[in-house]
């Protein structure tokens, strides 16, 4: 197999609280990887961790612990300068397109800034360039001489797209790209993100909550709950056969369009609300809200490992060789 081109290791994240002496926990032990080509969906609720893994990827966040490697290379302690090269091989696509481009800049500015920040193109070529790449995203050529200001928000977010993707990077953080954008828009964007994917054939690592923009852009799926992995496996499989509860909980909370569907559907509501990653529960951190937990899950924490398929490792103690436990049983 070709090597990853993002691996994280044992990936910790703490944010010490002023008082008390605590941490906020908000990514505790994750370890995932990305594949040449591949689109790994990382998915959760809110407050889970997703954006901390996202910006510790790209060391806009230092790791309290754990590594981050980008094409075998460990950039955990590299220093700023050190680090600077690489960064031409990793972008991100930010979730809010009205503050992550600079005002003051055109758009033909915010495109080019890669390419003068690198020095891999000034003058005519760095402008011929914007042009292409505004053009590969649906923009006019003209549109480079306008500001953000004048741009819708699919707009924006379309130069955003260019700016990542004008150097060609290896690997795309997409941090809940269109979750800012009008329903009517991010369909269109996230058709344009799938097709440059597959004409440019980068890595990409999707930060979202929703799970029908994952199963249509991902490969695979890792699910995160309370800051750490519960389940990751092909997309395909994931979603014909969840193993983790809350896998399955979150599935069946997804919009399904088809009414006839939607009524046959059984449905998994989860009691009680999303624990503080300041005090985390012991053993399993999903078993305050699990109705079918055991007395096992309240004291030891799971393993992420492959109990029934070695390409869908899920943290469970109830997933067995021989069966998967249904919440909706529980209900």
């Amino acid at each position: 197999m070709n090597a990853p081109v993002l691996e994280v290791k044992d990936l910790v994240k703490h944010y010490p609280v002023r008082r008390g002496g605590r941490s906020v926990r908000a990514v505790d032990g994750v370890s995932l990887s990305v594949g040449p080509g591949e689109v790994l969906g990382l998915v959760g609720e809110s407050g889970s961790g997703k954006s901390t893994i996202g910006r510790c990827v790209l060391r806009l966040t230092e790791p309290t612990a754990g590594s981050v490697s980008l094409g075998g290379r460990d950039v955990t302690h590299l220093s700023r300068r050190a680090l600077r090269p690489l960064r031409r091989d990793v972008h991100m696509v930010f979730q809010d397109p009205y503050s992550s481009l600079n005002p003051r800049f055109t758009v033909g500015q915010i495109v080019a800034e890669p390419l003068r920040r690198h020095g891999v193109a000034r003058g005519a070529e760095a402008e011929a360039r914007v042009r292409e790449m505004l053009e590969r995203v649906g923009l006019s050529a003209d549109m480079r001489t306008r500001r953000p200001h004048e741009l819708s928000g699919g707009q924006r977010q379309r130069v955003g797209l260019a700016r990542a993707l004008v150097l060609e990077p290896k690997l795309v953080v997409a941090d809940e790209p269109v979750s800012a954008l009008d329903v009517s828009v991010q369909a269109s964007v996230l058709n344009l993100v799938a097709d440059l994917q597959r004409d440019m054939g980068f890595s990409c690592l999707f930060i979202t909550h929703d799970l029908s923009v994952v199963e249509f852009l991902a490969d695979r799926i890792a699910v995160m709950y309370l800051g750490r992995i519960v389940e990751t496996g092909p997309t395909e499989k994931i979603f014909a056969e969840p193993q983790h509860p809350y896998t399955q909980a979150l599935l069946s909370a997804a919009p399904e369009p088809d009414p006839v569907r939607q009524r046959e559907r059984r449905r998994v509501v989860l009691g009680g609300e999303v624990p503080s990653p300041l005090d985390p529960p012991t053993g399993c951190r999903f078993h305050t809200r699990c109705p079918i937990a055991v007395d096992t899950c309240r004291t030891d924490e799971p393993r992420l490992t492959g109990v029934r398929e070695a390409d869908r490792p899920v943290a469970c103690h109830l997933v067995t060789p021989s069966a998967v436990p249904d919440l909706t049983e529980g209900n």
